[in-house]
């Protein structure tokens, strides 16, 4: 990682990219396919990126917490955003993370993800020791105002340990400091509450509300969301598809129906034995799984510390997979 000087006192308004905003539809955060020996696994990368495209996705968001970005090396990170942006070659926009600790480090990140050709950067609060408000607000002023492209927050208390509130985002959005919003908080009031705000504040327009929730899309899309980045569309990209467009339709009764149809295929997640495995290996082994499963990537396999599913919850994932019409 590469040192920055110290922030100046004035902080400008960032420049926006070219990419349409708000961003709606469909933008589904991509898995990192690996191989055996933990290493990214690029042929299978274009595969699962021609999967999604071909599902009829909106955008890529790569480096986020389905991609596992977390364990990835710096190298590794670069790779996989290089190989999407040259493989998608501006069919669509990516959004990769810029995910780390403190303000330097993210810096470093959005410096060699707008390298590798990234259309916008998705940052988190810092982490890892505690921050004020007024700190979480100036991460992201520094960081809006050296990146070249737009920047997105990306609400994740259950990593972070910091909950984004409404008012900063708002606050963040009015100042031209974000483009949108990533909720992975699983706080459906508190969503409400920036997309009320956003829709009736005079300063903020094309302001991209997403959730990043799997199972309550209808239901945000309803709030006035603009789309929805959910792991779960990695594996049935179509559904989703369906299901954005059911409710920009206005067939609520239908997309309900799809709704809950992917709510019963989301529980492939709980597969993994609790006894021996947390929550991220359950989800992240079941939604490899699922890709291995249905012929999209070469190998199931999950970075490392994290425990790999049996053959027997492999096995339940391929029954959710035929219960949703899958295999």
């Amino acid at each position: 990682m590469t040192a920055h000087p110290s922030p100046t006192t004035t902080l400008l308004r960032p420049r926006f990219a070219p990419f349409s905003i708000p961003l709606t539809g469909v933008v589904p955060p991509v898995c990192t396919p690996l191989t055996p020996e933990r290493e990214v696994d690029v042929p299978s990368l274009i595969r699962l990126v021609d999967h999604l495209v071909d599902g009829g996705v909106d955008g890529l968001f790569v480096l986020g917490s389905t991609s596992e970005a977390a364990y990835l090396t710096d190298a590794q990170r670069r790779l996989v955003v290089e190989t999407v942006t040259g493989h998608v070659a501006g069919r669509l926009p990516v959004l990769a993370g810029a995910i780390d600790m403190t303000t330097p480090r993210v810096l470093d990140h959005v410096r060699d993800v707008t390298a590798a050709g990234a259309d916008a950067v998705v940052v988190t609060a810092p982490f890892y020791t505690r921050t004020h408000p007024v700190e979480i607000a100036r991460h992201y002023r520094v960081i809006a105002t050296r990146s070249p492209v737009p920047v997105f927050a990306y609400d994740l208390p259950v990593s972070v340990h910091t909950k984004l509130s409404a008012e900063l985002v708002l606050e963040l959005a009015a100042d031209g400091v974000l483009a949108g919003l990533k909720d992975s908080s699983g706080d459906l009031g508190s969503f409400r509450s920036v997309v009320t705000g956003a829709r009736s504040h005079p300063d903020i327009t094309g302001f991209t509300l997403l959730t990043g929730s799997e199972v309550v899309v209808d239901s945000a899309l309803a709030l006035g969301a603009d789309g929805a980045v959910p792991g779960l569309g990695n594996v049935d990209p179509v559904g989703y598809v369906r299901l954005f467009r059911l409710c920009r339709d206005g067939d609520w009764e239908r997309a309900r129906a799809e709704q809950e149809r992917l709510c019963a295929l989301f529980r492939m997640v709980d597969v993994g034995d609790a006894a021996r495995m947390g929550g991220s290996s359950s989800a992240l082994g079941a939604f490899k799984a699922a890709l291995y499963l249905r012929g999209v990537i070469d190998c199931p396999a999950t970075a490392e510390p994290q425990v790999p599913l049996s053959e027997g919850e492999v096995e339940l994932v391929g029954k959710y997979l035929a219960g949703a019409g899958l295999l």
